[in-house]
């Protein structure tokens, strides 16, 4: 299995994601670990070549980055994992086995890292398998022909990549949605507020929904959100 990890800026959490993953793998040993970084301006490819993972630079775009990665990864299955969300232990066993028995594809429920009981309800809500549940933080596996047959991520997207992707998943396959939660950070929550962040993101689901393409979204969200 390749985990591919889309770094930016991520100095704050990718020693300790990495050290997290050797900890709750079953079989550390089996995983190739990308770290594809997008031109980090800060210490993200240092620490993570201390960590003896594999960095690769490449252009900035977490689509770019993903189908970057997805080209030179060794393994058949691909792990995308967002570099502030935590895998729930033994989840490469729980992967492999959900392959052996003929999914394709899937991704496991999620919880905040806060007590927020709104926040933790929307959490809640991803144990349903129905693509409105679905987002990035969840963390995507995919076997890499079942990825290479749908064409990877569309780099058009800035952002919503891993949403328009998994729609087309949805589409093509089967999906199998784990019990064990992935543990994601709520860092934008608490720099922007959640009622903003909450209110900004479905509105960019509705305009996807109302057909607006990737640079629509993207300068809504750069409006809204990214300042």
């Amino acid at each position: 299995m390749t985990i591919i990890i889309p770094t930016l800026n991520e100095e704050r959490f990718i020693e300790s994601l990495i050290d997290h993953l050797n900890k709750q793998a079953k079989n550390p040993s089996k995983l190739e670990v990308l770290v594809v970084d997008g031109g980090s301006k800060d210490a993200t490819q240092t620490i993570a070549n201390k960590t003896r993972v594999k960095v690769l630079k490449s252009a900035k775009g977490r689509a770019k980055q993903q189908n970057f990665g997805a080209k030179l990864a060794m393994a058949p299955i691909l792990y995308f994992l967002h570099a502030d969300t935590l895998p729930p232990k033994n989840f490469d066993a729980h992967i492999l086995k959900a392959i052996e028995y003929g999914f394709e594809s899937g991704c496991f429920r999620m919880k905040f890292d806060t007590k927020n009981i709104v926040l933790r309800f929307f959490a809640w809500l991803t144990r349903f398998n129905h693509i409105l549940c679905r987002g990035g933080d969840q963390s995507l596996y995919i076997t890499k022909e079942k990825f290479n047959q749908l064409g990877g991520f569309d780099e058009s997207y800035f952002i919503y990549e891993d949403s328009e992707f998994i729609r087309r998943i949805y589409a093509e396959t089967q999906f199998k949605i784990h019990k064990e939660p992935v543990v994601t950070s709520t860092r934008k929550y608490r720099e922007k507020g959640w009622l903003k962040v909450q209110y900004h993101f479905a509105m960019i689901h509705l305009k996807n929904y109302l057909g607006q393409g990737p640079e629509d979204l993207y300068l809504y969200y750069k409006k809204y959100l990214l300042n």
